[in-house]
């Protein structure tokens, strides 16, 4: 019942925050007009996407990896970066209805992050791409910061504060929402959690890329990759079973099913 509980209520809190999202789309397109006018992209204007894409990029990865194939993961792709959190959430709250619990008090974040099917299929063999890749966007942003404080000043000033800025920042807080869920489940301490979570709003997709380094970084060449996306406890449940044809099976996941 407890597992049940959880998954009706991340369901709502997602498809609450997607709604919220669309809800904002709309009315600032109402209020403001359209967002591709050139008065409106400022230096902080552009790197507040630059911080909102690299974020996208972090929730698309997750996205290649759960989809079966390449074309539902390009168009999923395609959505998140024409429309950022309202598809996040959408996709969420979609993996979550597949979901089905038959009384276990199995978290379903476990059965969110990780893909259906062959789970041992895929191996961090792209492990160093990916540290790589992370390692990259986060300097780069950490640099577009930096020029863009020491060229426009501290972001923390009224006149900054557009109606399309405004909506970019509830855009882009709701993507950390859903990456500081993933943080949660991940850490084992709440300590550790919320300070991952403060770094998180505080200094956004650079702290993203950190902490995806760091996890790319904890596991090796031959584990697979849901290592990098479940906590300690999970791994140990999903490793516990691995049938003779590289299906794992754990038993505290097989109260859920995937539904058809």
């Amino acid at each position: 019942m407890a597992a049940q509980g959880s998954l009706v209520m991340w369901r709502a809190v997602f498809a609450a925050l997607g709604l919220l999202m669309v809800a904002t789309l709309v009315y600032t397109l109402a209020t403001d007009g359209s967002p591709f006018r050139l008065e409106l992209f400022t230096p902080w204007m552009v790197a507040t996407l630059a911080d909102f894409y690299v974020n996208v990029i972090a929730i698309s990865a997750w996205v290649i990896y759960k989809e079966a194939n390449w074309v539902s993961s390009a168009v999923w792709v395609v959505l998140l970066f024409c429309f950022g959190s309202a598809v996040t959430c959408a996709y969420i709250v979609k993996k979550l209805l597949e979901v089905t619990s038959a009384g276990s008090s199995q978290d379903p974040l476990d059965l969110l992050f990780i893909r259906q099917g062959n789970l041992s299929q895929r191996k961090c063999s792209y492990v160093v791409i990916g540290r790589v890749i992370f390692s990259i966007l986060g300097i780069f942003m950490a640099a577009v910061v930096t020029y863009t404080v020491i060229t426009d000043g501290l972001p923390f000033r009224k006149e900054l504060l557009t109606p399309w800025m405004a909506a970019t920042l509830i855009d882009f807080y709701i993507n950390v929402f859903a990456i500081s869920v993933w943080v949660a489940h991940k850490e084992s301490s709440w300590i550790s959690t919320t300070i991952w979570i403060v770094l998180l709003i505080c200094f956004g997709s650079i702290t993203t890329c950190g902490y995806i380094v760091i996890q790319l970084f904890k596991v090796s060449y031959q584990d697979p990759i849901y290592h990098v996306l479940l906590n300690s406890h999970s791994k140990r449940s999903s490793d516990g079973l691995i049938l003779n044809d590289g299906l794992e099976v754990s038993s505290s996941v097989s109260a859920f099913s995937w539904a058809d």
